[in-house]
Formats: C-alpha cells, sequence, structure tokens
C-alpha cells in the first residue's frame, strides 16, 4: 500500500507559502498554498497534483501528523481523486 505525506512550506524571499506532497519513493508535488481552502483540504491539493502526475486515483483516509498529514487508500474513504 502507498502512503502520500504532506507537508507546509514557508514563504521565502522568492516563493510564497507552498505545500509538498512526497510519496517517499523520491515522487513529489508542491502547489502553491491555496488560502481559499483550510485544514485538510489544504493538503489535499497537494496529493491530487501527486496523483495526477503518477496516474494514482481511487478513495484517501487522511489522518494527521506533527509536520502536516498522511493520506492512504482504503475502501469508502472521505478523499477522492
Amino acid at each position: 500500500m502507498k502512503a502520500i505525506v504532506t507537508r507546509y512550506l514557508g514563504p521565502t524571499d522568492r516563493r510564497g507559502s507552498r505545500v509538498k506532497a512526497d510519496d517517499g519513493d523520491g515522487n513529489t508535488a508542491t502547489v502553491s498554498y491555496p488560502h481559499e481552502l483550510s485544514g485538510e483540504a489544504v493538503h489535499f491539493e497537494a496529493v491530487k497534483a501527486l496523483c495526477l502526475k503518477m496516474g494514482w486515483d481511487g478513495r484517501l483516509e487522511c489522518g494527521a501528523l506533527k509536520e502536516g498529514y498522511a493520506w492512504v487508500w482504503c475502501d469508502g474513504g472521505s478523499f477522492e481523486v
């Protein structure tokens, strides 16, 4: 089973805030922070970008971590790619 971890990346002198999704195997996607969203929905935007890039689909369930969120595929999950 594949898991995706997301984390917030703060602004720098050159870039605004971002959220990065990482599958632990070197596949990543980073999106600009969507200020119109909040909580899990912000991080899900990065997850969707990674899934689109990799051609993955299905239902995902999310859990909070100290530094972001973890997403796993499951039957009947809360979020759908």
